[in-house]
């Protein structure tokens, strides 16, 4: 586990405070969790650490699944209060939205831990802690990638051109992890030695879900077949769909296109290995543990950290196959 030091710095100062979350030793915990969907094979690896943690920490878990859709998840929450749980857990479907629900869980003196995605809200308070991911720096790292990459091979533009041609995969609209991606990505891009080496085609979103980025990279190959240099993908469902798309074109992706995707899932590597992407970066969903850890040290009235980041990395196919029989998801 990696505690970011600048956000360690600043949750430290924003831990629990006012109200103690007391729960008696003899009662078992229940804790209510909303999870947004099972968009792709991180959202469905995530959901099952969440399960199997639950059963090792002792917990009683409530589930609900909220299948993509705000509404849901504000009413599964909602539910949560009502049945006064001990803590509500919830991946934000997106950023906004979320302060008057969080207001009620507050005034019904019941902690909100945030588990994978970033929330925006007027008050820091309604929410005790986040657990999850970096994803400003998964963006940094993709493009820092691709940099080192086209630098040590000295790639050239298909088209002859001078630039590097980059079209952009994007998640959910509104989602932290495509604003994070996307914020990274660019911030890396601007703050290369290389920038005026690269240009951005196109980026639209393909909502982390394979068909969509299926469909999306299909249109990006129609109208700039012979221009396309890179795509990254900010999760790896979307690549693999693009992965078909660049296939069915007849170009050979990892080859005439580099592919650059993010969250490691198992389906990325099996395309590494097959030399049909180049590189994904690690974004970690097993955060079960850490999550029933963190709840139980706030009911116990310990002092948590505002946010607490789990350890990831970025793997390439030149690894693909040796890493393979390691991975958990």
């Amino acid at each position: 586990m990696r505690i970011s030091k600048s956000l360690l710095a600043l949750g430290l100062g924003a831990i629990l405070a006012s109200t103690t979350f007391a729960q008696a030793a003899d009662d078992k915990i229940v804790i209510g969790f909303s999870q947004i969907g099972a968009e792709s094979e991180w959202r469905t690896a995530n959901t099952n650490d969440v399960k199997a943690a639950a059963e090792r920490a002792g917990v009683e878990l409530k589930f609900s699944d909220a299948q993509q859709k705000q509404e849901n998840q504000i009413r599964a929450i909602r539910t949560f209060i009502s049945q006064k749980v001990d803590v509500i857990g919830f991946v934000p479907i997106v950023e906004t939205g979320w302060d008057n629900v969080l207001r009620e869980a507050k005034r019904a003196k019941i902690p909100v831990v945030v588990m994978d995605r970033d929330l925006k809200v007027s008050d820091d308070s309604l929410y005790v802690a986040k657990i999850g991911t970096d994803q400003v720096e998964e963006g940094r790292k993709a493009f820092r990638w691709i940099d080192e990459y086209v630098t040590k091979n000295n790639v050239k533009p298909r088209n002859g051109g001078k630039t590097i041609n980059i079209v952009v995969l994007e998640g959910t609209v509104g989602a932290s992890a495509a604003v994070g991606r996307t914020k990274g990505f660019n911030e890396a891009l601007a703050a290369s030695s290389n920038k005026d080496h690269y240009k951005i085609l196109a980026s639209q979103t393909g909502d982390f879900t394979r068909q969509k980025g299926q469909e999306v990279m299909e249109s990006f190959l129609k109208t700039y077949r012979n221009d396309i240099d890179v795509l990254f993908a900010q999760n790896d469902d979307m690549a693999l769909g693009a992965i078909q798309a660049i296939e069915a074109a007849g170009l050979k992706p990892a080859k005439d296109i580099i592919i650059v995707g993010a969250d490691a899932v198992k389906g990325m590597f099996q395309a590494m290995i097959e030399g049909k992407a180049n590189a994904t970066v690690e974004c970690n969903p097993l955060q079960g543990d850490l999550f029933f850890e963190t709840c139980k040290k706030i009911l116990n009235g310990e002092s948590v950290p505002k946010s607490v980041y789990v350890e990831e990395g970025v793997y390439d196919a030149s690894t693909a196959a040796e890493v393979f029989p390691t991975r958990k998801y």
